[in-house]
């Protein structure tokens, strides 16, 4: 589980890297920072800093902030039943504002060696993202993420986000924290 100091630290970290990028949030907003460290206890290596602008029915937008080499695990998103109302997983458009990130999706393995995190992976063909660059995902993609030694921050476009839906490839995953701490 997330320590307060550890939250409070993602907080600060995800503000100093937007702000260097030129991202600047409201106050609102900045109360509002998801720090995800997917129930596995190792937020510097696995996890993710997230604001979120908006998400409605038929569009969302976020930042996604990664610290160094920072991983967001292995995951899709599919579709399902809401409120008895059937909708498709989520199209996903990543765009690199700051850093590098090495995305990795369904498709031939086209990667060398790389450096496995600590969390069930199967997809290993590799995409290099570089600032100004981006990627479009259809629903129901594998995929997981990794910030370059740098760190990263990474737009998000897509349909409506439904985390609590995501299907992770390890079980010990919890995307949604049991408890959450808000500044």
């Amino acid at each position: 589980m997330l320590t307060e100091k550890q939250y409070r630290s993602a907080v600060a970290y995800t503000l100093d890297a937007l702000r260097n990028a030129g991202i600047l949030l409201t106050e609102e907003e900045k109360k509002k920072i998801e720090v995800a460290d997917f129930g596995l206890g190792k937020l510097e290596e696995i996890g993710l800093q997230i604001i979120t602008y908006v998400n409605t029915d038929r569009c969302c937008a976020k930042e996604m902030v990664l610290r160094p080499d920072q991983v967001c695990p292995e995951h899709r998103h599919v579709s399902g039943v809401e409120n008895g109302v059937p909708f498709e997983g989520k199209e996903e458009t990543f765009r690199v504002r700051r850093g590098t990130c090495y995305l990795y999706v369904d498709g031939a393995r086209n990667c060398g060696q790389i450096a496995l995190p600590d969390t069930k992976v199967t997809v290993f063909h590799e995409i290099v993202l570089h600032e100004g660059e981006q990627y479009t995902m259809r629903p129901n993609t594998r995929h997981w993420f990794r910030a370059g030694g740098e760190g990263a921050i990474v737009s998000e476009f897509s349909t409506k986000s439904r985390d609590e839906s995501d299907v992770f490839e390890d079980e010990r995953i919890k995307r949604i924290p049991e408890e959450i701490i808000c500044l």
